[in-house]
């Protein structure tokens, strides 16, 4: 303890303890610099992820089995959730062509419940017309096609008009080998089932197809019914941000999505009218099924038409070579008619998709989930497209210098 004058007492500092550093005056610091000592520190190593440890192989092999056994369980499960992914993937799709009519009849002063209970209503008249008129014809004549398809390739074989075409373009080996081939395919009900996506699948009974079809039917009543539902959830789980924006693009996937597809189920229903009066006209005995087949298939963007205008011919040629050359020439009008006409008409509010994409986003779809993948391609396509014009763009666009 030191008492100065002033009365004022201060404690000195223990010996073994720091002193205290107090900033030095310009006076104190022109007499002497106190020294400084600097240590160094060692810069710390960046952490490095996802490391191998090499040292301790029966944890790493036991990482790896269980991630495979996972991926392995995922994918079986994925594989016999197939059906019901189709069905909620095709309610889904028909609800948003859907939406495009609930939406023009609430702009006519009509309620949102009476506006779905309308469309629905309407829908399930068209869908039980079809079933009931077209479905059992359509099956009775896939057995006798596959029937009378020997007769018919025996009668090709004999006919005046083919044995001069062999003999004028040579080759008779290989028409023979291609008439062989199509008589063992049609011969077998399985394949022209096929082609129709198994909407028609007689394997699984009719049962199995009318609760499916009823499945299908009540989940677009429920996704018709909780649209605007279902986009306000997609906002809401964005950032507070963001959510002006992706109500933006939401309503417009959906308004684009619902009328390419609204626009496509409208062709598709001309090319069937068309194709089974054509037919009927002609005297085909399988209007109904190749109608039915041209309704489906038709939905297929850009190569649909050309699939069914070929398997119309071909199966009319069987019966008929002077009714399969009209055939030919009248739908092949009908298509350009379609293609300059109709088509710009009805699906002038679609989104605009390259072919390329188009003929890619089909074998895809169609690779992964048969005849419904083929539909909804184009849709598809057309989402990622507005998804990467709208977000991803701008967002690159933003960046004006190299990130560190």
């Amino acid at each position: 303890m030191t008492k100065h004058p002033d009365n004022a007492v201060t404690a000195a500092p223990p010996p073994d303890s720091a002193a205290v550093v107090t900033p030095a005056t310009s006076a104190e610091a022109s007499v002497a610099e106190p020294a400084t000592t600097t240590v160094a520190i060692p810069a710390a190593k960046p952490r490095r992820r996802n490391q191998v440890v090499v040292g301790r192989p029966f944890n790493l092999g036991f990482i790896v089995t269980l991630g495979a056994l996972v991926a392995v369980t995922l994918g079986g499960t994925f594989t016999k959730l197939s059906t019901v992914m189709v069905s909620i993937g095709a309610a889904l799709f028909i609800a948003m062509a859907l939406e495009p009519l609930v939406t023009w009849l609430e702009k006519r002063k009509l309620s949102r419940a009476a506006a779905i209970a309308v469309v629905f209503l309407g829908f399930m008249i068209v869908v039980g017309g079809i079933i009931a008129i077209l479905v059992p014809v359509a099956v009775q004549q896939v057995t006798q096609l596959a029937k009378a398809t020997p007769s018919f390739i025996a009668s090709i074989q004999n006919a005046d008009w083919f044995k001069n075409f062999v003999a004028a373009s040579g080759g008779g080996d290989i028409y023979a080998t291609i008439l062989a081939q199509v008589q063992a395919w049609l011969s077998t009900p399985a394949n022209i089932i096929a082609v129709a996506g198994g909407f028609l699948s007689i394997s699984t009974g009719v049962i199995e197809f009318a609760s499916n079809t009823l499945i299908v039917l009540v989940l677009t009543l429920y996704f018709l019914a909780s649209m605007k539902s279902m986009k306000t959830a997609l906002v809401r789980i964005s950032p507070a941000y963001a959510r002006p924006r992706v109500a933006a693009i939401a309503d417009q996937i959906t308004s684009t999505v619902g009328g390419y597809v609204s626009g496509m189920a409208i062709l598709a229903t001309f090319n069937a009218i068309f194709a089974f009066i054509l037919l009927t006209i002609l005297g085909s005995p399988y209007a109904a099924l190749l109608a039915l087949l041209a309704l489906l298939i038709t939905m297929i963007p850009m190569v649909g038409p050309a699939i069914a205008w070929i398997m119309c011919t071909i199966v009319m040629l069987f019966t008929s070579p002077v009714g399969a050359l009209i055939f030919f020439i009248v739908y092949f009008i009908y298509m350009q008619v379609e293609a300059y006409f109709l088509t710009p008409k009805v699906m002038s509010e679609a989104v605009d998709v390259p072919g390329s994409l188009v003929l890619i986003g089909a074998l895809v779809g169609a690779t992964l989930l048969g005849l419904l993948g083929a539909l909804i391609a184009v849709p598809v396509t057309a989402s990622l497209l507005i998804i990467l014009k709208d977000v991803y763009i701008p967002k690159q666009d933003a960046k004006l210098v190299p990130e560190d």
